[in-house]
C-alpha cells in the first residue's frame, strides 16, 4: 500500500491493521455481490408458481419448519453474507407491505443482478447501469397501471376475491382445497372490512389451528375461540345469550403488600379467618351475579375453593385467558375489560348468543367458542391438519390470502397472473429502449431480459421447455396484442390467463418492480467491500 505523508514529510496508515482485512474493489467487489444475490434467488427460483417446491429449514433447536412462502424462507435461512440480508430484507418489506409475492420479488431482483453483470463486463459504468433499471422500472409501472383492469366486487358478490384469493394459494401446498380457503379468507376479511374506508384491520382476524382432523374441517367462526374450557367440570358446556363479564382482577383474598406473619393458636382464629375469606369470596360472586353476568371470563387464576364457590353459585367461569385474548372477546362481545370487582355494572358486560365447549377427537383437548357475538367485528379462522407443519404452513398460506384480499379492498386493480403481467411489461420496456439515445438503453434492454425471469421460472418449475414456451407466449402476446396470455402451470390447455382466472393485485406487482429495482441500485453502487478476514 502507498505510504501518505503529512506537511512535515512523517508517514501515516490509513487504513489500520490492514493485513487483517480484505479488501474487494471496483469490479471485483460488483461481482461478489451480484453471486451472493443471484445464491439467495436461485434458492427461491424452483418455489415459484403453483408447481413449486416447498423447502424444509430446521432452526439450531431442532424445529422443523416446510415451507413455500419466500419471506418465511429467508427468514428462517442463516444468512452470513451482508448482500444476501438485503436480499431478506427485501422480501420483507413485500411481505410487510403486500403479504403477498414476496419470492417473485427475490427472483425479480436475481434476474436484474444477473443481467447487471453482462453489462459491467462490458465496461458499463454501475451507475448508468442503475439510471436504465430506474427509467425501466417506472416504464413497467406505468405499464402494469394501463393493462390493469378495476375489479368491481360488492358484498354479495365476492366471486372476484375469490378467485385472487385462490392464484395465491395455488402455489402453496394447500392446493387440494385452494376453493374452501379462500372463501373462509375472503369472508373473514368482508366481516371486519370497513367498505366505506376501503380498509381492513387484520388483528381482527385470529388464526387458531389444532392438529387433528383434516384441512377440509377448517372453518370461519364468526365469534372468538379460546384454548381453553371452564374452570370447573361440572359447570354447564353451553350457555345461551351469555353475558360476559371480563376481569383482569383475580378471584382471591387481598394480600398486604408488607411482610406479615400470622399466627394462629387455636381452632377459633383460624375459623374467623375462614370465615373472613368466605365471605370475601362471596361478595365477589355476588357482584359479578348482581350485574347480571352468566359467565366470567378471566385473565388469572382462582383457587379450589373460588372455583367450588362459583360453581354451587351457577356462574360458569374460565381462567388463565390471554391479554389478547381479553381484548378480542371484548371487541367482539362489546363488553369492557373490567380491573376491579367493584367497578362491575350491568352495562360494562359483553354479550354473545351463544358460547359452547367443543372437544375434538379422543383427546381431553376442549375450546371455547363465543359466536353470534353483539359485534361481530371479530372473526377466527379455525384450522384443522394432520401435523403441526401443516398448520404453521396452512397459517402462513392463509395470512397471504388475507392480505391479497385487504388489497383488493383497499385498491381493487388487478392484473393477470401466470408471468403474462411481466411478459407484456417486457415487451413495453423493450420498446422504450428505442427512445432513450443513450448507454441507458443496454440497461433499459436488461431490464426487460429480466423480467422475462419469472415466467422462465414457473415454466421451469411446471416441467415445461421454459425457453420454448416463453417465445411461444411471447409472440402470442405480440401478435393478438393480449396482455393475458400467460404461461400455463397447470396443463388446462389455454394461454389466457382471463379464462383461467389466474389475477394478481396490480399493487402488489408494482411493489415487486419498484422494490427490487431500489435493491439492485443499491448493490450496483458499492464499489469497495472492507471486510475483516477469518483468523
Amino acid at each position: 500500500m502507498a505510504l501518505a505523508f503529512d506537511e512535515f514529510g512523517r508517514p501515516f496508515i490509513i487504513l489500520r491493521e490492514q493485513e487483517k482485512k480484505t479488501r474487494l474493489r471496483g469490479l471485483d467487489a460488483q461481482k461478489a455481490n451480484i453471486a451472493a444475490g443471484k445464491a439467495v434467488a436461485r434458492i427461491l427460483r424452483t418455489s415459484l408458481g403453483p408447481k413449486g417446491m416447498d423447502k424444509m429449514l430446521q432452526s439450531p433447536d431442532g424445529d422443523v419448519i416446510i415451507t413455500n412462502d419466500g419471506a418465511t424462507i429467508l427468514e428462517q435461512m442463516d444468512v452470513d453474507n451482508q448482500i444476501a440480508k438485503l436480499m431478506v430484507e427485501l422480501s420483507r418489506s413485500q411481505d410487510y407491505e403486500i403479504g403477498d409475492g414476496t419470492t417473485g420479488v427475490v427472483v425479480m431482483a436475481g434476474a436484474l443482478l444477473e443481467q447487471a453483470e453482462k453489462l459491467l463486463e462490458r465496461g458499463i459504468h454501475p451507475i448508468r447501469v442503475a439510471e436504465g433499471y430506474e427509467m425501466a422500472s417506472r416504464v413497467a409501472f406505468d405499464h402494469l397501471e394501463r393493462i390493469s383492469q378495476k375489479f368491481e366486487f360488492t358484498a354479495d358478490n365476492i366471486e372476484p376475491l375469490v378467485q385472487t384469493c385462490m392464484t395465491t394459494l395455488s402455489s402453496k401446498i394447500v392446493n387440494r382445497c385452494k376453493r374452501a380457503l379462500a372463501e373462509i379468507a375472503v369472508k373473514a376479511v368482508l366481516a371486519v372490512a370497513d367498505l366505506e374506508r376501503k380498509d381492513v384491520n387484520l388483528d381482527l382476524i385470529k388464526v387458531e389451528g389444532k392438529v387433528g382432523g383434516k384441512l377440509e374441517d377448517t372453518e370461519l367462526v364468526y365469534g372468538i375461540i379460546v384454548d381453553k374450557d371452564m374452570s370447573h367440570p361440572q359447570m354447564p358446556k353451553r350457555i345461551e345469550d351469555a353475558k360476559i363479564a371480563i376481569l383482569t382482577c383475580p378471584f382471591e383474598p387481598p394480600k398486604p403488600k408488607t411482610k406479615h406473619k400470622v399466627d394462629i393458636d387455636t381452632v377459633e382464629k383460624f375459623q374467623t379467618l375462614r370465615e373472613q375469606e368466605q365471605k370475601y369470596f362471596d361478595e365477589m360472586v355476588q357482584k359479578c351475579k348482581d350485574a347480571g353476568a352468566t359467565l366470567v371470563i378471566c385473565q388469572w387464576g382462582f383457587d379450589d375453593e373460588a372455583n367450588h364457590l362459583l360453581m354451587h353459585r351457577n356462574l360458569p367461569a374460565v381462567r388463565w385467558v390471554g391479554g389478547v385474548e381479553l381484548e378480542l372477546i371484548a371487541i367482539a362481545t362489546g363488553g369492557r375489560i373490567v380491573p376491579r370487582f367493584q367497578e362491575l355494572s350491568p352495562e360494562k358486560l359483553g354479550k354473545a348468543g351463544l358460547v359452547r365447549e367443543k372437544a375434538f377427537g379422543t383427546t381431553k383437548d376442549r375450546m371455547l367458542y363465543i359466536e353470534q357475538c353483539a359485534n361481530s367485528r371479530a372473526v377466527t379462522i379455525f384450522i384443522r391438519g394432520g401435523n403441526k407443519m401443516m398448520i404453521e404452513e396452512t397459517k402462513r398460506s392463509l395470512h397471504d390470502a388475507l392480505c391479497v384480499a385487504r388489497n383488493l379492498i383497499r385498491n381493487n386493480s388487478i392484473v393477470y397472473g401466470g408471468g403474462s403481467a411481466e411478459i407484456s411489461c417486457s415487451i413495453a420496456v423493450e420498446t422504450a429502449a428505442d427512445r432513450h439515445p443513450g448507454v441507458e438503453q443496454y440497461a433499459i434492454r436488461s431490464f426487460a431480459d429480466a423480467l422475462d425471469a419469472v415466467p422462465l421460472a414457473l415454466a421451469e418449475n411446471s416441467g415445461l421447455s421454459p425457453i420454448d414456451t416463453l417465445t411461444a407466449v411471447k409472440a402470442q402476446q405480440v401478435k393478438e396484442s393480449n396482455p393475458h396470455c400467460g404461461i400455463d402451470c397447470n396443463d388446462v390447455g389455454t394461454n389466457d390467463m382471463k379464462e383461467q382466472n389466474v389475477f394478481e393485485t396490480l399493487i402488489g406487482k408494482q411493489q415487486q418492480i419498484l422494490l427490487a429495482t431500489q435493491v439492485v441500485k443499491m448493490i450496483l453502487k458499492i464499489d469497495d467491500v472492507i471486510s475483516p478476514s477469518e483468523y
